[in-house]
């Protein structure tokens, strides 16, 4: 990974949190002995980069290992890994380090939005600060041409142009939210059916009428596209509890549709971000105490 970014751990911490990348923070939390660096020693690990250095040596590349395995399975939150500098590490300064991970998943969901037009803008604009990777996309050659300057610079947002619907969906990640609210009915249809052939997203919606979607849903069909596939799109997008808005304007359904996505995209913490057992991390600090002592 090449970024134009400093090498320090503060500067990718701030980098990757903003870009919603998956990530560690390794700290030295307690020292024991002769070591290569003291507690607070910092440094950011990645997937393919590593950011600043607890000292070098073959602790620091076992810390950078459990790291990356915490990131491959996806164990997100708090873990201690305790290195014997002279036994599990085999380095000749012969100390004893603790180091804190802390891993975390990056964007909390993947959103796809086809449709840069007015309610596609909208939704694009309030969902910046929320910690999701946005992908968008539009067919047309000029569509990105006038998006406001602070949408250019979201951190967390890929546009592109839309030439093949089976292959872009192809392409979008896993779990990903899909929004299809492009400006041919034609277009949204062929989005629809590429999408529905994909049982790993999290979510489609098609922004329209109840009459565009029975037209649709009646094109499936003739189309040999199954009940189960069909059923997975949401249409009319931004209908809370069954209701729709009368208020028509794309600022306003842009909020419905964000808060409809808010659920969708809801996922509930996992245990192990609860952090580490208060007993075990204050029988850690006794140790270290009375070692160093």
């Amino acid at each position: 990974m090449t970024l134009q970014i400093a090498n320090t751990w503060h500067a990718a911490l701030d980098y990757f949190q903003r870009t919603g990348t998956p990530h560690v923070l390794a700290t030295q939390i307690t020292s024991a002995g002769s070591t290569p660096r003291e507690p607070g020693a910092r440094m950011i690990i990645t997937e393919d980069a590593i950011f600043d250095t607890l000292g070098g040596g073959t602790f620091e590349w076992q810390t950078i290992a459990a790291a990356r395995a915490r990131l491959a399975e996806q164990c997100y939150g708090l873990s201690l890994e305790a290195f014997s500098l002279g036994g599990r590490s085999g380095q000749c300064c012969g100390g004893f380090v603790n180091i804190l991970l802390e891993a975390f998943s990056g964007s909390s969901a993947m959103l796809a939005v086809f449709g840069a037009g007015h309610v596609g803008r909208e939704i694009v604009k309030l969902s910046a600060p929320l910690p999701w990777q946005l992908y968008w996309y539009d067919s047309r050659s000029d569509a990105f041409d006038n998006i406001c300057e602070n949408t250019q610079r979201h951190p967390r947002l890929t546009y592109q142009a839309l030439h093949d619907a089976q292959q872009c969906v192809a392409e979008l990640p896993s779990c990903a939210h899909a929004l299809v609210l492009t400006h041919q009915h034609d277009e949204d249809y062929a989005l629809i059916a590429a999408l529905i052939q994909r049982d790993d997203l999290g979510s489609i919606g098609l922004i329209g009428s109840e009459s565009k979607w029975a037209s649709f849903r009646g094109r499936l069909q003739r189309d040999d596209y199954t009940a189960e596939q069909i059923q997975r799109v949401r249409s009319p997008i931004g209908c809370l509890h069954g209701k729709k808005l009368s208020n028509k304007t794309p600022y306003a359904i842009a909020l419905t549709v964000i808060t409809e996505l808010l659920w969708l995209a809801d996922t509930p913490a996992p245990q192990d971000t609860r952090g580490l057992d208060p007993q075990a991390l204050r029988a850690l600090f006794d140790e270290s105490s009375t070692t160093t002592s």
